[in-house]
């Protein structure tokens, strides 16, 4: 028995329920990818169907087949713009903790309910927040496309506040004694390395990538022209920095000039295109042996910062070019960042000192006048504690 109506049809199957089809924008009949229980169930559908269709919004359920695990991996190959890292990042995460929970579910069963499960079993299972946040920004980039370029769902399904949002420990910042220090404790190979790192705000595959003719010793300025990336199965690749923003010169303070030049004069071989910061064969130094060329461990445990990271040391330029009052322009000039979101963060810790510092004086000021007012009630027992302390500021 089939029903007659002006879009799609409904036909009573021989168990008993009901099956809808309908013709697509493309004049192909689809068939609902479910059977419904009660007619009306099904005449819900078909309205529905059609509601979507006028306002544009319709998906084609055969394409919300498709995996979330292949759709992903497509995503990954083909996203323009992605540099090797990052790539190499995205794969890793959705292979180790978006692929093996939701990697088998059709892009069109997703919805926030199961997201949400997800991200609640990576978090039960001892995944830290931080990569927990990763890979639900990882999925909800992947569904997004789904989304908006792509038209297979109607609706984002990472929907869950707060779930993008990293809450990473305090990294340490190191005191301009304590640079110094550091600088001088490892070999003296490395001790202009240490320094230009740290007052350049350089990142470590573009410290490790500056060549000869990027260091003007006698203007004081570094140029960042490029980065090294450790590329799995490739090795160092150089190229680029990590964005557009990244290509920049930076000056680096004047007590750090005999350091630079130094370093030129007695490990840089005089050539131009000498890398400036290299082991003793002058091969580039790789990230994972620089903690044993340095026996980087000890060292920081000895000065007091035993978790200390070498990108604290850019943490830590940041964070001492933010205190100068810099604008929020500068500090990403220098930082080499094209959005303002971490110049932010570091003005926003450079404002807390401030206030930190203004709040310390007010201390000293009230406890000043706490003083005076004791020293004139003891000379004027009778005299009224109104609070005030002359030029100083009152008690409250």
């Amino acid at each position: 028995m089939t029903g007659r109506r002006r879009f799609g049809s409904i036909r009573k199957r021989d168990s008993g329920r009901y099956q809808v089809r309908y013709p697509g924008p493309d004049g192909q009949t689809r068939t609902a990818p479910e059977t419904f229980a009660r007619k009306s169930d099904a005449e819900r559908y078909l309205s529905l169907i059609e509601v979507q269709m006028m306002r544009g919004e319709w998906v084609d359920p055969a394409r919300a087949e498709v995996r979330l695990g292949e759709y992903a991996e497509r995503w990954i190959e083909e996203r323009p713009g992605l540099r090797p890292r990052t790539r190499e990042l995205y794969s890793w995460l959705l292979g180790k903790h978006v692929a093996p929970y939701l990697g088998g579910v059709p892009l069109g069963k997703l919805d926030t309910p199961l997201v949400r499960e997800w991200r609640s079993t990576l978090l039960h299972k001892g995944v830290s927040p931080s990569m927990a946040a990763k890979s639900y920004r990882l999925l909800r980039a992947v569904l997004m496309t789904a989304v908006k370029e792509d038209g297979i769902l109607r609706v984002n399904p990472c929907r869950i506040p707060g779930a993008d949002q990293e809450s990473p420990e305090e990294r340490p910042v190191l005191t301009l004694a304590q640079v110094f220090q550091l600088a001088d404790a490892v070999p003296g190979r490395y001790r202009a390395f240490i320094l230009v790192s740290t007052f350049g705000c350089l990142r470590w595959g573009e410290a490790i990538a500056l060549q000869r003719q990027d260091i003007d010793p006698v203007r004081g300025t570094v140029r960042v022209r490029q980065a090294f990336t450790e590329q799995r199965g490739k090795g160092l690749v150089l190229g680029p920095p990590k964005s557009r923003a990244g290509l920049r010169t930076v000056t680096v303070p004047a007590s750090i000039l005999p350091a630079v030049r130094d370093h030129l004069v007695g490990s840089v071989p005089d050539d131009p295109d000498a890398l400036v910061f290299t082991v003793p064969s002058g091969r580039p130094i790789w990230r994972g042996n620089f903690n044993k060329l340095v026996g980087w461990k000890a060292t920081v445990t000895a000065l007091g910062v035993p978790g200390l990271h070498f990108h604290d040391l850019r943490h830590t330029g940041n964070t001492l070019a933010a205190r100068t009052g810099a604008s929020l322009a500068d500090l990403m000039a220098r930082m080499g960042h094209d959005s303002s979101d971490a110049a932010i963060v570091y003005q926003h810790a450079s404002a807390e000192a401030d206030r930190k510092i203004a709040d310390a004086i007010n201390a000293e000021l009230k406890a000043a006048a706490k003083k005076e007012r004791k020293a004139r009630k003891k000379k004027r027992p009778d005299a009224p504690d109104d609070g005030a302390a002359g030029a100083l500021v009152p008690a409250s």
